[in-house]
């Protein structure tokens, strides 16, 4: 079979024969062996029924979320496309050549822009037209490259091979955020056609929440992106931070009328130890998500990942804190020479913050270390394979 038409569904018994028909027209026009698959995910309004009263193929997927449903409804399908919608009449099911013809030329997915084709009135509100989508979509095309420009249009294509690359994991409405994303990650071939969106024909309210769905599209993205949420933040803040300890670290630095002294210089250290941590959690979320096949595979860090992280990484840790415990002993010294009195040098305070400096990163150090060899430890694919 070359094509599957997928449509997860939800008590969508006002608009779901309507998108039936329209796609069983088109298929009837372009004569290509195709199915039509109902992904119901717990109608109770009689969805079902009327799926298979008008020759669909109806899934039944007991787990709920809209990634749920298309997930099953996906590898349930038997064409080597799929081509998925909304059942809730806002995509022309009747309007599919564009799509098949990106397929057939070889394209892993192709979205569809709601921009490009139309929107028809009152069918996308003002706040997800002018904001929601295009700041989504704007973030979606810096943090990976991605070429589309809706990046959350509802009716796309896919080859099937491409969707098992993909690996999709999650079950809600981000489903459609890691497909791109994933898709951008793992080099396929995205392109985009002009779609028009309508307004839906349901007397309901749509299933879609506008904030908590944006801000879970937002959230994701962020997380599959470390290099945006942790590494280059944290290297910002690291060589910021550490800038201004290395100039205070010397004395006060007065800038007009204003001095910088032993205060500052703990702030200073406070943001080093921060963006130091930044890094690491960074680099450790890469890793799992590598481990995990959420992210794509890097290069430097898979060669990381094949030495003794957790011996390197713990000698280095060691050292570090042996020669803050070092500095550490001069200032106690100093602190004995004055028998132990009230400590107002702050030659002597500067000693103990690089002190306590070289103890903290050595503790650090020693503790994702111990995590990264953990992530390091073989899978259980990896045993068994």
């Amino acid at each position: 079979m070359k094509l599957s038409i997928l449509m997860p569904c939800l008590n969508e018994a006002e608009t779901l024969e309507s998108c039936i028909k329209k796609a069983n027209q088109w298929i009837s026009h372009s004569r290509i062996d195709c199915e039509v698959i109902i992904a119901d995910n717990g109608s109770t309004d009689g969805s079902q029924a009327i799926a298979i009263a008008n020759g669909a193929r109806l899934i039944s997927v007991s787990q709920k979320g809209y990634g749920s449903a298309l997930y099953h409804g996906i590898k349930a399908a038997q064409g080597q496309f799929v081509i998925m919608g909304d059942s809730d009449d806002s995509y022309d099911f009747s309007q599919l050549d564009a799509f098949i013809k990106k397929l057939e030329d070889g394209y892993d997915l192709v979205m569809g822009n709601r921009f490009l084709g139309g929107i028809n009135k009152g069918a996308m509100p003002w706040k997800n037209r002018y904001v929601g989508n295009p700041i989504l979509t704007w973030i979606g095309r810096i943090l990976f490259q991605c070429q589309a420009k809706d990046f959350h249009c509802g009716l796309r294509g896919f080859s099937k091979s491409a969707f098992e690359k993909m690996d999709l994991r999650t079950t809600g409405m981000e489903f459609a955020s890691e497909m791109v994303i994933k898709a951008s990650l793992f080099g396929m071939r995205v392109t985009e056609v002009p779609t028009i969106l309508s307004k839906d024909g349901r007397s309901r309210p749509p299933h879609l929440r506008p904030w908590r769905d944006g801000w879970r599209h937002l959230r994701f993205m962020l997380l599959f992106s470390p290099k945006w949420l942790f590494l280059f933040p944290g290297l910002f803040i690291l060589g910021l931070s550490t800038l201004i300890y290395i100039l205070l670290v010397r004395g006060p630095v007065h800038i007009y009328s204003v001095e910088f002294d032993i205060h500052t210089l703990f702030y200073a250290q406070a943001g080093m130890i921060i963006g130091y941590l930044t890094i690491a959690f960074g680099m450790i979320i890469r890793l799992f998500g590598m481990r995990e096949g959420l992210l794509q595979n890097n290069v430097w860090l898979r060669n990381l990942n094949s030495y003794p992280l957790l011996e390197l990484g713990g000698m280095i840790g060691i050292c570090l804190t042996i020669l803050g415990i070092l500095i550490g002993s001069y200032a106690l010294n100093s602190w004995r020479l004055l028998e132990f009195g009230n400590l107002n040098d702050h030659v002597v305070l500067r000693i103990v913050s690089i002190s306590t400096t070289f103890i903290i990163f050595g503790a650090i150090t020693i503790l994702i270390s111990l995590i990264m060899g953990f992530i390091a430890l073989p899978t259980r694919e990896d045993r068994f394979d």
